[in-house]
């Protein structure tokens, strides 16, 4: 098989180049690719990539006739993939969608499909922090929540006009929504349609069995552990990764142990049994045989749990790398239970990473002149207390007159308004970057989005697509830059009052 790297390897529109910055692994804890002798896999929007705004329309379709056939009034909603975005957080308490930075403040959000005022959101969350661990918060870890999330506030709004049955609340409301959503996926209908037209649903990668070829090869063992079903997973790994594969080599010849129907994340932490996939029936299903022992590289399994995979492997910890797209089932799970390493792959980063990119010119004008705005609104203030103190006759005084002080602080003020009026339209354009309701997923506001902080607590790496790791190569030692503190460096306030009296021509300031 042959494959270009660094040449923009799928030929696409908009995909970057496999050298360029949204192609990246980015480190958060130092990893040495050389000492990890097995790589663990998911596959939804891990191995096999779905054209998301495509997939989602079709979950919401399914939520939608469900919810048609309760009798509910939905036939007038429409799915809109831009009304919610990864990484925000359901407040089923409100009926609210928020976005939150790391310590949990708000910082964003929309009651249904209105957003919030400043004074409302204020009201509203102003004595609450956004805690996971509280039911009445529902993280969304992945695409998959796009479509659920879509309708649930859209429904929010039909249920303040009373248009839904008397007596719901904002929480029946949404596990309504959840088990509309589940039943779909039971019935297996949704997964139906992706394997009846793939073309259409999945967003091909030609270089992932390449990566994973070159792990193989490279002595570590390849691992598929997934919680999609046989019938659903053998077909669409047939799809992605055998055309692409050498030779007459399979999905099945490249993994050396695959385990589907995980049951992630208690996979991870309890101890089911494992059943080998011995063949498959005309129907796709697959003929089972119950398995006692190691687990045999080669097979096929359905179920099974990752304390019995390390004994079959004859590794444990930090040897096995697990990369997938789910925060908490797939990423902060097996850290937290086994201490695997873990890789995150977030597709929207790459939009993001091209949108900040591009946005860097505005963005250094956007900080050169909020710096500026420090060092006067410190020398404002220092005005201020020089006249206080003068005029009440305490602590250190200056012979300046408290007319000249009055006048110097409304020049300032002047100066404060004009940088403002710079300011705010390029801090509106920062914060509609990548999606206009809510911004960038990695950012709130100048501080890091909640999801942000859950990908650093427990990935150790994240990047847009698993192929990232072709040119990266099986033996590359990452290392996670140095982190910064506040205190780091001198605040605009430290070393810009005498830059702010110099700059309104003022030499004698302190004297």
């Amino acid at each position: 098989m042959e494959a270009t790297i660094g040449t923009g390897t799928h030929g696409e529109p908009g995909v970057p180049d496999a050298f360029e910055h949204p192609r990246g692994i980015f480190c958060n804890r130092t990893l040495n690719l050389r000492k990890i002798q097995a790589v663990g896999y998911d596959m939804d929007y891990t191995l096999v990539h779905y054209h998301v705004a495509l997939w989602e329309e079709r979950a919401y379709g399914y939520i939608k006739d469900g919810l048609a056939r309760l009798g509910w009034p939905v036939a007038d909603l429409e799915f809109d993939p831009d009304l919610v975005v990864q990484g925000l957080v359901m407040d089923t308490e409100r009926g609210n969608v928020v976005k939150a930075n790391r310590f949990g403040y708000v910082k964003r959000a929309f009651h249904g499909t209105q957003p919030l005022g400043y004074r409302e959101q204020r009201r509203a969350y102003r004595r609450t922090l956004v805690d996971l661990h509280d039911k009445r918060w529902r993280f969304m870890n992945t695409l998959f929540s796009l479509s659920e999330a879509s309708i649930y506030l859209q429904l929010v709004d039909k249920l303040d006009a009373g248009q839904l049955p008397h007596g719901l609340g904002y929480d029946d409301l949404y596990q309504t929504v959840r088990e509309t959503l589940d039943a779909a996926h039971i019935e297996g209908v949704l997964k139906a349609d992706i394997l009846a037209d793939p073309d259409r649903y999945v967003d091909a990668d030609p270089d992932v069995p390449l990566a994973l070829l070159d792990q193989k090869n490279a002595g570590k063992k390849v691992l598929l552990i997934t919680n999609s079903e046989w019938e659903y997973a053998a077909p669409l790994l047939g799809y992605a990764f055998d055309p692409h594969l050498p030779g007459d080599m399979t999905w099945q010849d490249l993994f050396d142990l695959a385990i589907v129907g995980a049951r992630k994340p208690a996979f991870f932490s309890e101890g089911a049994p494992a059943f080998e996939v011995v063949g498959q029936g005309d129907d796709g299903r697959a003929v089972l045989r119950s398995h006692t022992g190691m687990l045999e590289e080669g097979r096929a399994y359905i179920g099974g749990n990752a304390a019995l995979v390390e004994a079959s492997l004859g590794l444990q910890g930090s040897e096995i790398l697990y990369v997938g797209d789910h925060v908490f089932a797939d990423v902060t799970t097996s850290k937290n239970v086994l201490r695997w390493r873990t890789a995150l792959v977030l597709r929207p980063l790459e939009d993001e990473i091209e949108a900040l990119d591009a946005w860097r010119g505005d963005q250094h004008r956007l900080s050169e002149m909020m710096a500026e705005k420090e060092r006067l609104e410190a020398y404002f203030s220092a005005l201020r207390l020089e006249r206080q103190r003068n005029e009440q006759g305490y602590g250190p005084q200056t012979n300046r007159s408290a007319d000249w002080l009055t006048e110097r602080i409304a020049t300032t003020r002047e100066r404060l308004v004009a940088i403002d009026a710079e300011i705010g339209p390029l801090a509106v354009a920062s914060s509609r970057l990548v999606n206009e309701r809510w911004g960038p997923l990695m950012w709130a506001g100048n501080d890091k989005s909640h999801l942000a902080r859950q990908i650093e607590a427990s990935a150790d790496v994240y990047t847009a697509r698993v192929s990232n790791f072709l040119h990266y190569t099986p033996f590359v030692y990452l290392r996670n830059p140095r982190g910064t503190l506040p205190h780091d460096s001198e605040t605009p306030q430290d070393a810009g009052l005498e830059d702010a009296a110099r700059d309104l021509g003022v030499e004698d300031f302190g004297e």
